[in-house]
């Protein structure tokens, strides 16, 4: 059975951090490429940072330079640092795995951004 569960979700004031994780059980996760998405409420999800499996790494413009994926093949875990927080960047966020066609997502957290 296929899991990705995310945590690190919760409110923070604008110019905070937080860190999310991604924890990934029943995947080959050494293979996957790995993916955070977001969605704001009334838009569509998009896509904020990937991670293949060799460790590359492309973010979109807006996070660029306060956002950094990672992962951790050992623990089958990617993880999303966001810092220097934006009202912008409120959504829920999900995590991506991909390897070849089939994809698999989690149930999301929540990041508000807010004073």
């Amino acid at each position: 059975q296929v899991q990705l569960v995310e945590s690190g979700g919760g409110l923070v004031q604008p110019g905070g951090s937080l860190r999310l994780s991604c924890a990934t059980s029943g995947i080959a996760f050494n293979f996957a490429a790995m993916g955070w998405y977001r969605q704001a409420p009334g838009k569509q999800r998009d896509l904020v940072a990937s991670i293949t499996s060799g460790g590359s790494t492309n973010y979109v413009e807006s996070v660029k330079g306060r956002f950094t994926i990672s992962r951790d093949n050992a623990k089958k875990t990617v993880y999303l640092q966001m810092n220097n927080l934006k009202s912008e960047d409120t959504a829920v966020y999900s995590c991506n795995a991909r390897i070849d066609v089939l994809g698999y997502w989690g149930q999301g957290t929540q990041v508000t951004v807010s004073s």
